[in-house]
């Protein structure tokens, strides 16, 4: 799993994007790929990567 910090989230559009930890990129994330709801900015969490339509997608977002 990786970890990352939640740079921006939008609840009302359900997606936002995490900074990733170890690389300091920016992956997408949709209200689907949450396990733990509402995150916020600045929320430590950990995350997998899956490939979607338009790239890759943060799923089983958890926060630590």
């Amino acid at each position: 799993m990786k970890t990352g910090v939640i740079k921006f989230f939008n609840a009302t559009k359900g997606y936002g994007f995490i900074k990733d930890d170890s690389t300091g990129s920016e992956i997408f994330v949709h209200i689907t790929g949450l396990i733990d709801q509402p995150v916020n900015q600045g929320d430590k969490v950990s995350y997998d990567v899956s490939e979607g339509r338009k790239g890759a997608n943060a799923i089983n977002v958890k926060k630590i």
